[in-house]
């Protein structure tokens, strides 16, 4: 398997495994206290550093994705991924369509969520930069 795709599937799963762990407290815990718009807020500054450290692992981790447009092509892999998964998820174990799903979506949380995806498809790119 070439390199960048394991980088995507490695980031990939690095900032979903951080966004299931945090679900499994934001669910029960927090979404009854404060209402989900506000429980999704409050997990979206972990999910920032998440995202943040998780770019930077990989691109160390795999230094071959570590050049302009290989890191760009690692973020816009993980980021099919992430959306792939998440409608998938939403259609099949919530007996959604996608339209009712994303018609679902809080519009403050759900804007702040679509601004994290663009962060998350472009961090490895950024980090990159941040390197050069």
């Amino acid at each position: 398997m070439p390199k960048i795709i394991c980088a995507g599937l490695m980031y990939f799963a690095l900032v979903l495994g951080t966004g299931i762990v945090l679900g499994a407290f934001r669910i029960p815990l927090l979404v009854p206290r404060i209402g989900e718009r506000w429980a999704e807020l409050a997990e979206m500054p972990i999910m920032a550093a998440a995202i943040y450290f998780s770019a930077g692992y990989v691109l160390r981790r795999f230094p071959e994705s570590n050049v302009s447009g290989q890191s760009l092509v690692v973020g816009l892999f993980a980021l099919t991924l992430a959306v792939c998964a998440e409608l998938g998820l939403a259609v099949v174990l919530q007996s959604r369509t996608l339209s009712e799903y994303l018609g679902s979506r809080d519009k403050v949380s759900g804007s702040v969520y679509f601004v994290m995806l663009v962060a998350f498809a472009l961090m490895p790119r950024l980090r990159q930069l941040n390197h050069e």
